[in-house]
């Protein structure tokens, strides 16, 4: 337990913090979550219309620093090339 109360308040500044980014990442989970059964649905449609809301959820928990920005870049690329797959079973 720290004594100062400097270092007390930075407790509870962390803790806060920790609390405020578990519900951003969660928020996130969840995007992601909806967009993935649009294309487990095979509902090209609503992919392509989430897809621009998942990319924009991922950029601000990057900026933000919720998540790293090589994480958000790669989780971009991957829901990409799964749209791109099913965009191309749709036409075959």
């Amino acid at each position: 337990m720290p004594i100062i109360k400097s270092a007390k308040k930075r407790e509870q500044v962390a803790i806060r913090n920790n609390e405020r980014n578990k519900s951003e990442r969660s928020e996130l989970a969840t995007v992601i979550k909806k967009f993935n059964k649009a294309i487990a649905d095979k509902d090209v449609e609503l992919a392509e219309k989430l897809l621009p809301e998942t990319f924009s959820k991922i950029d601000e928990e990057a900026s933000k620093g919720i998540i790293h920005k090589n994480k958000a870049n790669n989780k971009k690329a991957s829901l990409s090339i799964e749209l791109t797959k099913l965009k191309n079973e749709a036409k075959n």
